[in-house]
């Protein structure tokens, strides 16, 4: 029998308690990944990863008393779905995916990720792979019959290049990990402002994911702060959390708890964590209330 400290161990994640807040029902973790090395990654893979399962993830979300998941297929599969189909089939209706297409895509196998949970498709320009800018158009033609939305990594130098194209999408983007806004001190006001303007369309998603990507300031990233708490005042629909677990581009893995807890430090009110982590999420990936 596990004893109490090693039932609240989770894998790829450091630390045993909970968040610093009673976390509210049906809260959703945005961003997270699986990982399966029985299969095979992409040629080239510029990140790569150890086992990261469906069942380790249900003990971080024990844990952390969360109840939604949002799986995103990682750069290391490629277009390779069989770990997030797999991952969907596991954690069932509370879990939704994000895929990886080309233009090319056969509609039967979007039909098939759509029946599977997928609710959108990702652009990682970060760590280069499957996907770049030129099939931005062409991919969302694509999806957009689907009410699917596009989700994007990008370095601060191609938000600012693509911002334009960004705005002209006709459906929804999610920008990651606080659109890296600190990566790059030259830009951040820069990126700030244009994070701003895409948030003003009303089409526009931020993810407060993976601090440890948007800042060095660790681990109280305080330089997000100003940040953060301006889109709160202005946006506060168009902000969802994500852990980020298993953490790949770190090789010392972050207590999830210290980086959900930074909720209670940024949204004080009970009511506007509850708006990021709950009603937020159903209404961007379509939980049913």
């Amino acid at each position: 029998m596990e004893s109490g400290q090693d039932a609240l161990a989770a894998p790829h994640s450091a630390g045993r308690g909970g968040p610093d807040f009673e976390v509210p029902k049906g809260a959703c973790d945005c961003h997270m990944h699986l990982f399966d090395t029985r299969l095979p990654f992409a040629a080239g893979a510029p990140l790569v990863h150890g086992d990261a399962s469906g069942d380790d993830y249900r003990r971080l979300q024990q844990r952390l008393g969360l109840t939604r998941n949002v799986i995103v297929q990682p750069s290391s599969y490629g277009r390779d779905h069989r770990v997030l189909l797999a991952g969907l089939r596991a954690l069932g209706p509370a879990a939704r995916g994000i895929a990886v297409i080309a233009p090319d895509v056969p509609e039967e196998e979007l039909s098939a990720l759509q029946a599977a949970g997928v609710v959108g498709v990702r652009f990682n320009l970060v760590q280069h792979g499957a996907t770049d800018d030129s099939m931005l158009e062409a991919v969302t033609r694509r999806i957009q019959h689907l009410g699917w939305h596009i989700q994007l990594h990008l370095h601060t130098r191609d938000l600012l290049r693509l911002a334009s194209r960004l705005a002209a999408l006709p459906v929804p983007i999610v920008l990651d990990h606080f659109a890296r806004v600190n990566a790059d001190t030259a830009l951040a006001s820069q990126v700030a402002e244009q994070v701003e303007r895409l948030l003003d369309t009303g089409r526009a998603w931020l993810k407060l994911s993976a601090p440890y990507i948007a800042s060095l300031d660790a681990p109280a990233y305080a330089n997000l702060d100003a940040f953060v708490q301006k889109l709160l005042q202005r946006h506060p629909d168009r902000l969802v959390w994500g852990s980020d677990w298993p953490h790949v581009t770190e090789a010392d893995k972050p207590d999830d708890a210290q980086l959900l807890s930074l909720l209670a430090l940024w949204a004080p009110d009970e009511d506007l964590r509850k708006r990021l982590l709950v009603d937020n999420p159903q209404r961007l990936y379509g939980f049913r209330s």
